[in-house]
């Protein structure tokens, strides 16, 4: 594989997160050269929001020691993950990753949902900056009784050959079942199921106010799609593109038409 100068390692769970920690550490074993800037708290559901907090035009960066990465530098920073990855590639941190790792998410990232994922915005954001970009989510369940991190990290790692044998610009979203590592599941190419893991429903509505319900998804997704493989015990693997222009067919003529 072509070995990547630096690695980014982000995430929306925040920089004390342990998916974080063990995504990292599985990076490091890989020989990799690693940097951490992750959110100072949590950020999940910030999509690819490059919104921060400043103080008279400047953005609070803190620098840390995490234990066990001690030889890693670790920034926490008062913005989001796609923040973070943005302004990675202009030299924040040192010099700019070609690949970011983003994860491990607590909790899988499947279906058009992940559109709205900061775990999946910050390596969209990679992606559309010309580096490569992995998202990494472990699906947790809503009530586990251990979190095998450690089995997403390994998993991340050894799709790495094959994500930077990909051109530029290829971001790739992983979902891992939490299983123990003694046995790696296999992996499965998936498309996107149109619907993620919960659905959010509107569950009262006033004059001033709303309240939402969020439950288990009941809808059936079809045998290729990422719900169901992941169901179905396999480490889903989805192609994502960054933002790109569509084909507007016949817009030339449509508009002529409404001229005359």
């Amino acid at each position: 594989m072509k070995t990547p100068k630096m690695v980014l390692i982000t995430n929306d769970d925040g920089i004390d997160s342990p998916g974080l920690h063990a995504l990292a550490a599985g990076a490091l074993e890989a020989g990799l050269n690693v940097t951490i800037a992750a959110p100072v708290t949590e950020a999940s559901g910030s999509s690819a929001s490059i919104t921060a907090r400043e103080d008279e035009g400047r953005i609070r960066v803190e620098q840390r020691t995490l234990e066990g990465l001690e030889s890693v530098p670790a920034f926490a920073v008062h913005g989001t993950p796609g923040f973070i990855s943005m302004i990675a590639t202009h030299g924040a941190f040192g010099d700019r990753p070609d690949l970011v790792l983003s994860g491990v998410n607590r909790g899988a990232n499947v279906g058009r949902v992940i559109l709205h994922s900061g775990t999946v915005g910050a390596a969209l954001t990679a992606g559309v900056n010309g580096g490569h970009g992995m998202a990494v989510s472990l699906d947790t369940g809503l009530n586990p009784s251990h979190l095998n991190w450690d089995t997403a990290a390994r998993m991340a790692t050894g799709l790495l050959p094959y994500l930077m044998d990909q051109r530029a610009g290829t971001v790739l979203n992983l979902n891992v079942p939490n299983v123990n590592g003694s046995e790696l599941p296999e992996f499965r190419a998936a498309t996107l199921a149109e619907f993620g893991i919960v659905q959010t429903t509107v569950a009262e509505r006033g004059d001033e106010h709303l309240r939402l319900a969020i439950a288990d998804s009941q809808e059936q997704a079809p045998p290729e799609s990422d719900f169901a493989l992941l169901a179905a015990g396999f480490a889903t693997v989805t192609g994502i593109q960054p933002v790109t222009e569509s084909h507007l067919p016949d817009f030339s003529a449509a508009v002529d038409r409404r001229r005359s």
